[in-house]
């Protein structure tokens, strides 16, 4: 829970209840980062999607997604907004 952001491993389906997927139906978990390697891994991950498509709770697949995240709802706090389309042009301009 660095930055005072809650979080913690969960079991996942084939692990047990309460698993993943009962929490989420719960609305025990509003973010998810689920990384997968392997056939298996992949294959006991559809229903933690599902589950969370379902239930409208956001779902990442790599870490990169998921700090990139992180970096930008960093930046939301400090209030200002640009439209991607303003920065590249910024961009542009300054070449």
């Amino acid at each position: 829970a660095e930055n005072n952001v809650p979080c913690r491993r969960v079991n996942k389906v084939r692990e047990g209840r309460p698993h993943i997927v009962d929490m989420i139906k719960n609305g025990e978990i509003t973010l998810i980062t689920n990384t997968t390697e392997g056939k298996k891994a992949i294959r006991e991950s559809h229903s933690i999607r599902g589950a969370a498509v379902q239930n409208k709770v956001t779902y990442y697949t790599t870490l990169a997604a998921a700090l990139a995240t992180s970096i930008a709802l960093d930046h939301l706090e400090g209030g200002d907004v640009s439209k991607l389309q303003d920065l590249h042009f910024e961009n542009e301009v300054a070449r």
